[in-house]
């Protein structure tokens, strides 16, 4: 409105697509209004609601190592190969509402409550490659236990199920600003308080086909029969964090306090809970350079699966490193290791209904270097690097990844706006060793590309990921199967601003 009162805006979506795999589509329905009430400089309230909608289906069709990354008698299965029926599908509904409101009592003190309720749906109907082996006859993995010889007819898994969950979050805090002495101090005390509630029916079939030759059509319809206990939620926490700065000197202490209640009809209740704390502490150097050093610890609870109540995810964290942004230049450099432990992670023990399992203590270390900005008018420049070291329990990652992105700007017969920019994508080989001892997965270098031409009303831009269309592998699990990686995608966008 003319005085600012009231505001509002939407957003909507509506998208037909295909993807690299026959009959998978990637379908979305999207609407989120919001509308903002002001009624003064102090207060405001923002009502916010979510509609969306998603038809798709598996792009991971679960294929063995022999026919993708190994060798098969029959070839590598193309990377669009299909091995369910027509008309599988893994379609999503949510439904949420919510709000953001605060109100400050003055220029220093603030208060604010954020409220969301969802309703979500998640109904599935789809086969997936049995990747498994068959230990009874000699196939420790690899998936051709039904064609051990010609390796073509490949078992597969049909998996029927629908997942109903409900859900509700609030986050109540209270945020100020006060000194004591030449101590600048930012306060948040809060609390949070979050409900959820899941429904799971689902039932699984097995039958064969050629994944050479494809013959669909030869399977009855499975209905759903089995439903899975329900199971409830409750999770509480309580925390307080103080922003310090002195000088040059940042510094940072929290303290947060959780406790959930998990139910599984049918089962005890499991009550768990924990006193969790974070610091941190950085130096800002006048020449730009800021060193830093902090330790979190965090208590997640986690999900029921299939009715399985699952023990909250515990872990604690130690990071340094150094930021460095050069005065009076559009340049910014990070660089950080990091060691991070957490206990009860899951992992799966079959496919679906087995249950999972929750690891003891897992560990993951790593180093992340980062370069961003102009550096000159006319260039903008993106470079990072990480390196990472994971627990064999865990599945494997490349120990090595590494991206570059440049973007020159220029015009054309004194016409300005336009922009052309490309970027090399690269990550090493590696091995996953979470259940035995996976194949090596090549490394993989991808080429991106973009042309944009901008004014202060319209942006034209075509881009393009994997530019060269190679075929190459995201990730070989050492249980037995491999995951092709997204080919070449190719947009054309058109974006008018009023």
């Amino acid at each position: 409105t003319a005085d600012g009162d009231w505001s509002y805006r939407l957003i909507a979506l509506q998208r037909n697509s295909d993807t690299q795999v026959d009959y998978v589509p990637d379908d979305r329905t999207v609407l989120a209004p919001s509308l903002t009430w002001r009624p003064s400089g102090a207060t405001s309230l923002t009502l916010q609601a979510l509609y969306q909608k998603d038809k798709s289906g598996s792009t991971s069709q679960f294929f063995p190592w022999e026919g993708t990354l190994l060798s098969n008698p029959n070839g590598q299965l193309p990377s669009s190969r299909f091995i369910g029926e027509p008309g599988d599908y893994y379609n999503s509904e949510r439904k949420s509402f919510g709000w953001q409101f605060e109100h400050k009592f003055s220029n220093d003190w603030a208060y604010r409550n954020n409220f969301r309720y969802a309703k979500n749906e998640n109904d599935g109907y789809y086969h997936y490659g049995d990747f498994y082996g068959d230990p009874a006859n000699g196939i420790s993995v690899g998936g051709w236990n039904a064609d051990p010889v010609n390796k073509r007819i490949l078992g597969r898994y049909l998996y029927s199920s629908l997942t109903q969950t409900e859900n509700a979050v609030m986050d109540n805090n209270v945020v100020g600003n006060f000194r004591t002495g030449d101590v600048a101090h930012t306060l948040l005390l809060g609390a949070d308080f979050s409900y959820q509630k899941e429904d799971v029916t689902g039932d699984v079939a097995y039958s064969f086909i050629d994944a050479y030759a494809p013959v669909y059509g030869t399977e009855p319809h499975l209905d759903r029969t089995t439903a899975s206990p329900r199971t409830h939620q409750r999770s509480q926490g309580y925390y307080i964090q103080d922003q310090m700065k002195w000088n040059n000197w940042v510094m940072l202490a929290g303290l947060r306090y959780d406790k959930t209640k998990s139910t599984s009809e049918g089962s005890p209740d499991q009550d768990a809970g924990a006193t969790t704390k974070r610091f941190a502490l950085l130096y800002a150097f006048p020449s730009g350079w800021s060193p830093y050093v902090s330790y979190a610890e965090s208590f997640t609870p986690q999900a029921s699966y299939l009715g399985q109540t699952l023990k909250p995810l515990r872990g604690e964290q130690w990071e340094a490193g150094v930021k460095y942004e050069p005065r009076q230049r559009g340049l910014a450099f990070n660089a950080a290791v990091y060691d991070l432990r957490e206990k009860d992670r899951v992992q799966e023990t079959g496919p679906p209904p087995a249950p999972v399992r929750q690891l003891d203590d897992t560990r993951t270390k790593g180093v992340e270097l980062e370069a961003r900005g102009s550096l000159t008018s006319a260039i903008d420049l993106i470079a990072n690097y990480t390196y990472t070291e994971v627990d064999e329990t865990l599945e494997g990652l490349p120990k090595n990844m590494a991206s570059i992105w440049a973007k020159y700007k220029f015009q054309i017969a004194n016409t300005p706006g336009f922009a052309v920019g490309a970027g090399v994508r690269w990550m090493s080989s590696f091995r996953d060793l979470s259940s035995g001892v996976g194949p090596e997965v090549p490394s993989s270098t991808l080429l991106d590309a973009m042309i944009s031409w901008e004014n202060a009303q319209w942006r034209l831009a075509l881009t393009a990921n994997n530019l060269t269309d190679k075929t190459y592998f995201s990730t070989c699990l050492s249980r037995g199967d491999c995951w092709y990686g997204a080919r070449r995608n190719v947009v054309a966008s058109a974006t008018y601003r009023f």
